[in-house]
């Protein structure tokens, strides 16, 4: 484009490329020469023609604000000094565009003062020439801008991947989240019943994964009659892998299915009869060592009470004890230990018996409770744990003191910190026959 009152014979001679150094790269294609001075103008356009570059001009600020809303260039050559708009606003004015790519911007200018050149600065402007302008310094400043804006496109185009990329992840975090939401559902749906009356005598669950989904299980089960059957279940590791061993787990301690229920044996053809729990503990450790699949092994406490007379019988299998309240108010821990289910083959589990008296309760409990991590830093431990059960409402029984159990645990952490484990509970309360 051609400024007002730019002579004519100039335009063969601008329009024809010598033998000059050819400068123009994909960085640097489009040049803008901005002069209210028509000679300055040919100079400049004369020079950058003959290196390559495809120039357009404009006689004035506004009118290369204009260009620059149509089609921005990629280099600008701007005088600082111009009627109307001088090179100063029209620096501030074409940084103002909406543009998705970034143009060079160069003054030209007598002026070499500190102050002057931290204007410019401030503006947007890139770089200075000094008027007038010597050949070889502006190819090497145009060469400077190239290698700034190739840098610049290359991590535009760079972060334009990341950006694409991260809009993937979202998506596809999204869509796992909500299949974790429909897992947690189905996760859920293991603990149909989170408190069951047992003639007189109750059981209550509590289940809280730190995730969505978790690797803890609880559960409780009875054939009939007098006789239940509950325990307390933490799959090594977390997450998904972790939740889909307690699925499988869901099933094998089926509370509706008694004829896949491990826990359970069938006699005479017509009933459904409690199996000792360590013998209980066996089948399982000998189902996921022969699954090849299955690496993941998990602890448990599995216990059977007799509702007639109080006695409960126990499997400690690597999972934090069992600890017995009574209605006296003395506690204590019982148990020896054990392995693990799934960790060794032919592994035989020992089986521990209490009698407990109408009134008194016992407890099954994940290590979410005894290594929790407090404000300080440091785990609950065993003791601190006797120490929150003895600090709840004994008054209140069931659910209620299993929420109360967990609602003062989560007070005791720091503002901010999260749930590293999931925490889960089993709470039988024997109230005589």
């Amino acid at each position: 484009m051609v400024g007002k009152g730019f002579d004519a014979k100039v335009m063969p001679e601008r329009m024809v490329e010598t033998n000059g150094p050819h400068l123009a790269t994909d960085a640097i294609r489009r040049v803008l020469v901005v002069d209210d001075s028509r000679l300055q103008r040919h100079i400049l356009i004369s020079t950058l023609t003959r290196s390559g570059f495809e120039v357009i001009e404009a006689d004035s600020g506004e009118r290369a604000m204009e260009i620059c809303r149509d089609a921005p260039p990629d280099l600008v050559l701007s005088d600082w000094m111009m009627p109307g708009m001088s090179g100063l606003e029209f620096c501030r004015a074409f940084r103002a565009l909406p543009t998705d790519g970034y143009g060079y911007f160069i003054l030209l200018t007598s002026k070499s003062d500190k102050h002057d050149i931290a204007k410019g600065l401030d503006a947007g402007a890139d770089d200075f020439l000094t008027k007038p302008v010597n050949a070889h310094e502006l190819r090497a400043r145009i060469s400077a801008g190239a290698r700034i804006l190739s840098m610049q496109r290359e991590l535009s185009q760079k972060n334009r991947v990341i950006s694409d990329t991260l809009d993937k992840l979202r998506k596809a975090h999204d869509a796992i989240d909500r299949d974790l939401i429909q897992a947690r559902r189905i996760q859920q749906s293991l603990v149909p019943e989170l408190t069951r009356d047992f003639g007189a005598s109750r059981v209550s669950l509590l289940l809280k994964p730190c995730g969505h989904i978790g690797g803890d299980l609880v559960g409780m089960f009875s054939p009939g009659g007098t006789r239940i059957g509950f325990y307390a279940i933490d799959v090594s590791g977390h997450g998904i892998t972790s939740a889909m061993v307690t699925a499988k787990l869901g099933g094998y301690l089926s509370s509706t299915y008694f004829d896949q229920n491990v826990g359970l044996e069938k006699r005479h053809e017509s009933f459904f009869a409690l199996r000792r729990p360590s013998e209980v503990a066996r089948i399982l450790n000998e189902r996921f060592i022969a699954d090849t699949g299955v690496d993941e092994y998990f602890t448990m406490v599995y216990g059977t009470a007799d509702l007639r007379n109080g006695q409960v019988q126990m499997v400690q299998a690597g999972h934090p004890h069992p600890l017995l309240l009574r209605r006296d108010g003395e506690a204590e821990f019982l148990g020896a230990g054990g392995v693990p289910v799934g960790l060794l083959p032919d592994q035989a589990y020992t089986q521990f018996e209490t009698v407990m008296a109408p009134g008194d309760r016992l407890l099954f409990y994940s290590d979410g409770f005894t290594e929790f991590r407090l404000a300080g830093g440091h785990m609950l431990e065993s003791e601190g744990f006797l120490d929150l059960v003895r600090s709840c409402d004994t008054g209140r029984g069931g659910q209620p003191l299993l929420e109360d159990l967990f609602g003062r645990l989560r007070e005791m952490m720091a503002p901010g910190q999260s749930m590293e484990d999931d925490i889960s509970a089993t709470l039988f309360e024997y109230n005589g026959p």
